[in-house]
């Protein structure tokens, strides 16, 4: 299954290119966008989502920034290896500004396709400078799990980092979905993993996770977050899971 996020522009930025002459042309331009926007619908139908055709333009803009990101900063405390290979990481995140979106569709994959098409908006022009911000990467995405810890709750919060230079002067949505939040200095463990980012493999991952971590109480069990970095086109395509530490 694929989604309409974050994941689905490396892979388009390279087939935007093949396209021949000059981006500035009007022609090339209408082609262009509409192979994106045919191959994004295709996409969203695959999990119940509909593509408005106002999305054409942010479409076509972030894949042709697909390889500009610019990384959200940390600072790694720790590794642990297993078999010589990095098992989970210890991380510390600085306090920073994130735009949120808070969306609880029935399928975990409709509600960040959901408001991530919200924050592309957001990154390519609706904003109070009318102008493209800039991606970053990882995209995070808050889940919580039910009380028996066997399902996810419908609500998540997809969230993007704005780029330093705007990080103390965030412009303004134009949509009021979406809030600037501050958020708090984060420290996380975290583990990668790859392939498919669905309700089902999210909690194997988790409860893999849970397995090496072994018992402890120094993390969250009820919140997690899933970072999302690279395009599902890619078989094995990084993502992580982020079990967060308790405050100290």
């Amino acid at each position: 299954m694929a989604r309409i996020s974050l994941e689905d522009l490396d892979g388009l930025g390279e087939e935007a290119e093949d396209g021949g002459g000059e981006d500035g042309e009007e022609e090339e331009e209408e082609q262009e966008g509409g192979r994106l926007f045919a191959h994004w619908e295709a996409v969203a139908s695959t999990h119940r989502v509909s593509l408005p055709r106002d999305m054409a333009g942010p479409i076509v803009q972030m894949t042709r920034h697909s390889q500009a990101r610019e990384a959200v900063p940390y600072v790694t405390l720790s590794q642990q290896e297993k078999c010589k290979e990095a098992a989970y990481e210890e991380r510390r995140y600085p306090a920073g500004k994130w735009a949120c979106v808070t969306k609880g569709e029935p399928m975990y994959e409709q509600s960040i396709s959901m408001s991530f098409m919200k924050l592309m908006r957001y990154i390519c022009k609706e904003n109070s400078v009318g102008c493209y911000l800039g991606m970053t990467v990882p995209v995070l995405n808050e889940i919580h799990l039910t009380k028996e810890g066997t399902q996810l709750e419908r609500e998540v919060v997809t969230a993007y980092y704005l780029p330093g230079e705007f990080q103390q002067n965030p412009p303004v949505p134009t949509d009021p979905e979406i809030h600037i939040t501050e958020r708090a200095p984060l420290r996380v463990i975290t583990r990668v993993f790859y392939g498919m980012t669905t309700e089902e493999t999210i909690l194997r991952e988790i409860s893999l996770f849970w397995e090496l971590l072994g018992s402890t109480d120094t993390v969250l069990r009820e919140t997690y977050i899933v970072a999302v970095y690279e395009n599902p086109s890619i078989p094995q395509r990084r993502n992580e899971i982020w079990f967060i530490c308790r405050a100290e």
